[in-house]
């Protein structure tokens, strides 16, 4: 009996075993496929088919004048900065509207009750003790029309001229600083693209050079002249290839996605994979040379930032005729014509007019030390202008200096690199000659093959270096930053 039931057990493990196996391989043949597709998502070639319904547009050839053009014309930033602009124009017209005639028309009726009506007497008549009762009319209208034209404010008016045109060259600065920063920011963006997709062939360049070794040791390990410890060697360098490839075409997505959105593209939902951008210009090492003392005086003469604080400084010595204005006396001269009813007639309708002209004369004695304050501000504030004046002058040589340097070093590093790639391509063909030969081993292939692709990738992360320091310290010397045409 015990033994029968023993056996009902085992038959019981054995079909519940059975099916759980069942659906362990059903779960298993359905997951293959889902992480065959994972893994074919991550390493697809870059000119993986895309959405087919991405605008014309963008996918037009783009060369880095273009791309300037259109950061101009599209981006965002500086249509912001344009509607500063125009901002700006508009306080320029408020400051000079102090030194312009005012023309101003007013008007108005009243209509008393009767008997809130004052009363006169009226003698009239042979007898001079007899009276009449004058009443006055209890509708009443005037109007007027009045030119007011100020003729000396203790300075404001010709200082109003003056403060509006240094807003306007202060706003006009503000522009040409905002279209600076966006032209270097699309120049570095377009570097990143280039240099981004560069990194992609490197990367699938060694990923190719790295399966060839392995095809070459599986075939030597099947012929049975190499061991299986080759074999794994030469699968492990491609696993850890594959994650910079991996990484160069996210950088690549990435820096695409950037330079859009410099440009103002506003890019369709469907197009989110990979950007179809078409880039015509590439990583170039064209001479530049600046003397170091010449870039900074150029700076100093050219950066619109620094001009424009000094337009600042000229809006607060301004500020202080202002704030002394307090002291001084004002004087207008207006003209009016003006239209008003008989008010010594119940006709509404009598009707006096005339022109009047004269001057008015104001002068604040005493204003319980308000205008004082006004000039202590006007001082500080001036004080703190010239400040920044200074600073930002020191900060632009100090920038200069340091893009400089970093130029230096871009050129230094591109220099040293010139020949490094030809040597590299040589010694691995040498490794090669002699692993072949049985003088070398794998491990002399596999570092030959590692140094040719960080030689290939310093090259290209130095040309894009170069590119980017050249592109910083023209901004910094305050150069044109669009490219002629070729």
């Amino acid at each position: 009996m015990m033994h029968e039931m023993k056996g009902q057990k085992r038959c019981a493990l054995r079909r519940f075993h059975g099916f759980f196996g069942f659906v362990a391989a059903i779960n298993f043949a359905a997951t293959v496929p889902l992480f065959a597709q994972t893994y074919s998502a991550i390493n697809a070639p870059t000119n993986s088919p895309v959405s087919t319904n991405a605008p014309g547009w963008i996918t037009q050839p783009l060369s880095m004048v273009d791309a300037l053009n259109l950061t101009l014309k599209q981006n965002s930033g500086l249509q912001k900065a344009r509607a500063d602009l125009e901002s700006s124009r508009g306080l320029v017209i408020q400051t000079r509207a102090v030194a312009l005639p005012t023309v101003a028309a007013t008007g108005n009726y009243t209509d008393t009750a009767r008997r809130d009506i004052n009363t006169f007497p009226s003698f009239g008549g042979t007898n001079s003790q007899s009276t009449n009762t004058f009443v006055q009319a209890h509708q009443n209208w005037d109007t007027q029309i009045k030119i007011t034209q100020a003729i000396y404010q203790g300075g404001r008016t010709l200082s109003a001229f003056r403060a509006a045109r240094l807003e306007k060259e202060q706003a006009l600065f503000q522009y040409q600083t905002a279209v600076a920063d966006a032209l270097l920011a699309t120049r570095v963006a377009y570097y990143d693209v280039l240099v981004a997709e560069q990194q992609i062939t490197v990367n699938e360049a060694s990923v190719n050079l790295l399966n060839k070794e392995l095809e070459d040791q599986q075939r030597r390990y099947d012929a049975g002249t190499v061991p299986k410890f080759n074999v794994l060697r030469a699968e492990v360098a491609v696993a850890n290839a594959r994650p910079a490839l991996i990484n160069a075409r996210n950088a690549y997505r990435i820096a695409k996605n950037n330079l859009s959105n410099l440009l103002g593209y506003n890019l369709p939902r469907d197009v989110w994979e990979d950007i179809p951008l078409n880039l015509t210009d590439k990583l170039d090492a064209a001479p530049y040379s600046v003397e170091l003392p010449a870039a900074i005086s150029q700076a100093l003469q050219r950066r619109t930032e620094l001009a424009a604080l000094q337009r600042t400084e000229g809006l607060q010595r301004e500020n202080i005729i202002n704030a002394r204005s307090g002291y001084k006396p004002t004087i207008d001269a207006f003209a009016a014509y003006d239209w008003h009813n008989n008010q010594f007639s119940t006709d509404v309708g009598d009707e006096l007019n005339g022109w009047m002209v004269g001057g008015e004369l104001s002068w604040n004695i005493f204003d319980g030390m308000l205008t004082y304050g006004k000039v202590i501000q006007a001082k500080a504030q001036l004080a703190h202008a010239k400040a920044d004046v200074e600073d930002r002058a020191r900060q632009i040589e100090l920038e200069v200096r340091t893009d400089y340097s970093s130029f230096i070093e871009a050129r230094e590093v591109l220099e040293s690199q010139q020949k490094v790639q030809e040597e590299a391509d040589e010694a691995l063909r040498l490794a090669r000659a002699r692993a072949e030969a049985g003088t070398g081993t794998q491990l002399d292939v596999l570092d030959a093959e590692t140094s040719l692709t960080q030689a290939r990738t310093t090259q290209v992360q130095a040309l894009h270096d170069y590119d980017v320091a050249r592109a910083r310290l023209e901004r910094a010397i305050g150069q044109d930053m669009i490219p002629a045409q070729p």
